[in-house]
């Protein structure tokens, strides 16, 4: 693969409980496996971060999307690539590569993006607030050309 920028990974081993009847795995699934990779990104990368979602931050999904390349079925091993493209002072847009490893070799499948948005606040009146701090640091190593301009605009 040409891209060789730096990325969060995320190993999975497909199951028969996310494929269809076709055999091939459900759409919703490569969607639950990027929160699954930002879920556990935070945990290896930034386990402060925990701490403050345990307390007021909240991290809205604003939008998800995935294009699909070729189908995975069960028992496919895949690499799933986290990498941050875009950082604001209230949100964050990652881009997830899902590569099928096989005998040596990668194959992108598909690929996704999400954009989040960082709040805080009950249930009813949450706010947009900054991108802790803590949270920012374990990002920057995968940024995607992430520019200066961009990390202090608003968002």
């Amino acid at each position: 693969m040409a891209d060789v920028r730096p990325y969060y990974e995320l190993r999975h081993l497909v199951g028969f409980e996310e494929t269809n009847l076709v055999g091939n795995v459900y759409y919703v699934n490569y969607v639950r496996w990027q929160g699954r990779c930002r879920e556990m990104f935070l945990l290896d990368m930034a386990p402060e971060v925990l701490d403050d979602i345990r307390d007021d931050l909240k991290l809205f999904t604003v939008s998800v999307s995935c294009e699909f390349f070729a189908e995975i079925t069960a028992f496919d091993q895949l690499s799933i690539q986290m990498r941050l493209e875009q950082l604001t002072q209230t949100q964050i847009v990652f881009t997830f590569d899902y590569v099928r490893l096989h005998e040596g070799t990668e194959k992108l499948v598909a690929r996704g993006r999400q954009r989040v948005a960082c709040m805080r606040g009950p249930n009813g009146d949450t706010r947009p607030t900054r991108v802790p701090e803590a949270l920012r640091l374990a990002l920057e190593p995968y940024a995607a050309q992430v520019s200066a301009s961009a990390s202090v605009r608003g968002g």
